[in-house]
């Protein structure tokens, strides 16, 4: 069992930039494949990016956004830069084995998820 607390959200401006934070309980934070997942009101839970091996990114995210993990803390981090009204949304943090199989940027390959933080651009 994994619990996860998500940090960093908050109301910027366009352009700004933010740090989200994902804290993990556990031993075997190693083993787990994150990533983070968005959801704004009205759309479905879309993917952003992962860390497990590979990293992948949303191509809305691609070249702005950067995923990193310091597994001596048990936490995943999420670096936006140059943000957009679009990526207003609440951002969740999900966690996986490395070695399930499954696309890490299907949300219903991952057994655990935070409780989500806000995250509001304002252009």
């Amino acid at each position: 069992q994994v619990q996860l607390v998500e940090s960093g959200g908050g109301f910027v401006q366009a352009g700004d930039s933010l740090r989200l934070s994902c804290a993990a309980s556990g031993r075997t934070f190693g083993s787990y494949a994150m990533g983070w997942f968005r959801q704004a009101p009205g759309n479905e839970r879309e993917f952003v990016a992962a860390s497990g091996g590979r990293t992948y990114y949303a191509d809305s995210v691609k070249g702005r956004f950067t995923i990193s993990r310091d597994n001596a803390k048990n936490t995943v981090y999420l670096q936006m830069n140059s943000l957009k009204s679009e990526d207003t949304a609440v951002y969740y943090c999900a966690a996986r084995y490395i070695i399930s199989p499954g696309d890490m940027r299907v949300r219903a390959n991952y057994n655990y998820w935070g409780q989500g933080t806000q995250v509001t651009v304002s252009s």
